[in-house]
């Protein structure tokens, strides 16, 4: 089967939650004898070469290069008509015609689209199944922005997440099949009552890549992992270095933060003056600074889909403490696989019982992973999807 693969950031190497999900589709479908053709955006003459690695698992690529500057205009210039700005963002008229040409030369069985920013690129084709794969739901992300950002730039992430609201209910009649990522997610996708048909598959996790090494850890550090330009994960830190560290401080003094994550803004470094606090910035590895820590906090307060990093700290045996938006998008259950708090106080006390008690961490570390091997397998994953495309494809 030929198929025709778009994504809003070029799907390799998968550092990062929007490459993560489709490279794993990728990489699966070229496994399976499908050859693919991979076609989405690079933001840097770095980010395209990285991308060429592709070539190994896809049968061919086309990656068509943006300017951020020339994006943020295109964004800019959606604000006063009904298009989502996001839309405006992640399109080109390079990309744009590649796929044109591509679609008038060779015959394709399936187009998949991963998110529904780039469904643009084919949404009025023809005669080909087509199956978009929102992941998230964008439109409520923005829509929670708001709840967080001063007036008036508010008023603008409402307006971005009542406009992307409607494409993707628009966007939804288009495709012969709308997924999602969580059961949550698809549920939102089913409110709005669009689809023609619609499925969710889980994200899955690298349990051989992410697995414990064996070695010991500090008690005293806690770590927190992401990237931290992206909003969701600075909020949460300034959030939890504000209210919570200084309760885990006040029972436990020398109780340490460690935020792990490229491209920190000047108030993420900030947040090094605290005691106990340090901000790494983009590192090799991640995994040391999990594997060492007593626990991986993740209080997330804006949180839509899957939090890799959560399955990922959970793959290492390395406990969790998240919040319900971040529990929301792992199939695991609170006490059992990891722990969730919604307030400092409870958040604190999660923490400190994980660090002052060896045994409580033990058992999260292993029914952690555990679950993340049953539940959160890629193969298990890919395997619904298989399913799914063959709903398509026989309808």
């Amino acid at each position: 089967m030929k198929i025709l693969y778009i994504c809003h950031r070029f799907p390799f190497p998968p550092k990062r939650g929007g490459k993560i999900r489709p490279f794993n589709m990728i990489r699966h479908f070229s496994t399976q004898g499908h050859k693919v053709t991979v076609c989405s955006l690079s933001r840097s003459p770095a980010e395209a070469k990285e991308g060429e690695g592709i070539r190994n698992h896809c049968e061919h690529f086309e990656i068509a290069s943006v300017s951020n500057s020339i994006q943020v205009i295109r964004m800019v210039a959606r604000l006063p008509v009904v298009t989502p700005s996001s839309m405006g963002f992640f399109y080109s008229p390079d990309l744009q015609q590649r796929i044109d040409n591509l679609l008038s030369t060779e015959q394709f069985d399936l187009i998949f689209v991963h998110c529904s920013s780039v469904a643009q690129y084919v949404e009025n084709v023809r005669g080909i199944p087509k199956i978009l794969d929102f992941g998230d739901m964008d439109s409520q992300k923005w829509l929670e922005y708001a709840n967080y950002k001063p007036f008036p730039l508010s008023l603008g992430y409402r307006l971005e997440g009542k406009k992307m609201e409607a494409a993707e209910k628009r966007l939804a009649k288009k495709f012969d099949m709308c997924t999602a990522t969580t059961r949550a997610e698809w549920e939102t996708l089913n409110s709005y009552r669009t689809a023609l048909k619609t499925d969710w598959f889980p994200n899955g996790v690298d349990a051989e890549y992410f697995k414990p090494d064996g070695e010991g850890y500090d008690p005293d550090t806690l770590s927190f992992i992401g990237r931290m330009d992206y909003y969701p994960n600075q909020e949460c830190m300034f959030d939890f270095c504000r209210n919570t560290l200084p309760l885990i401080q006040a029972r436990r003094p020398q109780a340490k933060l460690l935020i792990v994550g490229a491209d920190p803004s000047p108030a993420v470094k900030k947040l090094e003056e605290l005691p106990g606090v340090t901000v790494t910035g983009s590192v090799p590895d991640v995994r040391p600074f999990i594997l060492r820590s007593a626990a991986m906090v993740a209080p997330l307060n804006i949180a839509r889909g899957t939090q890799n990093k959560i399955l990922e700290a959970m793959a290492m045996g390395v406990p969790v403490v998240t919040s319900p938006a971040g529990a929301g998008g792992v199939d695991a259950e609170n006490e059992a696989h990891f722990l969730v708090g919604d307030s400092p106080n409870t958040y604190a006390d999660a923490c400190l019982r994980i660090m002052s008690t060896p045994d409580e961490r033990s058992r999260l570390s292993v029914s952690g992973r555990e679950r993340m091997l049953t539940h959160h397998d890629w193969q298990a994953s890919m395997r619904r999807l298989e399913t799914i495309v063959e709903h398509v494809l026989a309808g």
